[in-house]
């Protein structure tokens, strides 16, 4: 299995507000030597978590222990930029499986989808009542429910519905990369090309 499986995730999230926040912030260029999905967790927002000594910075969200869970709610327009794989690495490493915004870059979600990590888009209208709610009390839970297509934030009520590739929901509900999705029909493509013959 590549991933975890994805059905349905109830968490409190952690609220990065910012807006724009691009794929060079998520990860800066400088830790992306290594190959493998491994140890990018550490680099996730590092320029953002730490000074030029290494000192964590106590006004960064991560850093933060008032806030914790694996929902990251991020502003509009989240993942912008280069189109590094690596900044979707760094944010499943870490221990992030969905991502919540009112607009993400097309490559960054295509990338998420691919490593697990359910980016899901809502209006502007709910992701400030989310914020809103998280700042009242952080123990805010958020359920994100693949199969119904929905998010609800449970100390409201309010619920959203959110698209979903149906080729990529079958994968996040299985845990499988493109890889494990045709391991997982090759008898099908055997007898397929079998027939062909």
């Amino acid at each position: 299995m590549a991933y975890d499986k994805f059905t349905i995730l109830k968490s409190t999230a952690v609220p990065l507000p910012s807006e724009n926040v691009d794929t060079d912030q998520i990860i800066p260029a400088r830790f992306l030597k290594a190959t493998e999905r491994k140890g990018f967790g550490e680099a996730l927002f590092r320029d953002w978590r730490y000074d030029s000594e290494g000192n964590p910075k106590p006004d960064f969200v991560l850093n933060d222990p008032t806030y914790s869970g694996k929902i990251l709610v991020g502003g509009k327009n989240f993942g912008s930029g280069s189109s590094r794989e690596h900044a979707a690495w760094a944010i499943y490493d870490y221990g992030f499986r969905c991502v919540v915004s009112s607009f993400f870059a097309d490559i960054f979600k295509n990338n998420a989808l691919n490593v697990g990590i359910l980016p899901v888009t809502v209006t502007p209208e709910f992701l400030e009542e989310i914020f809103v709610e998280i700042e009242k009390d952080p123990n805010t839970e958020l359920e994100v429910n693949i199969h119904k297509q929905t998010i609800t934030l449970l100390s409201t009520g309010t619920q959203e519905s959110f698209e979903i590739n149906s080729y990529k929901k079958e994968n996040m509900i299985n845990g499988f990369d493109d890889i494990d999705y045709l391991l997982n029909i090759k008898d099908d493509i055997v007898s397929f090309e079998a027939n062909k013959r």
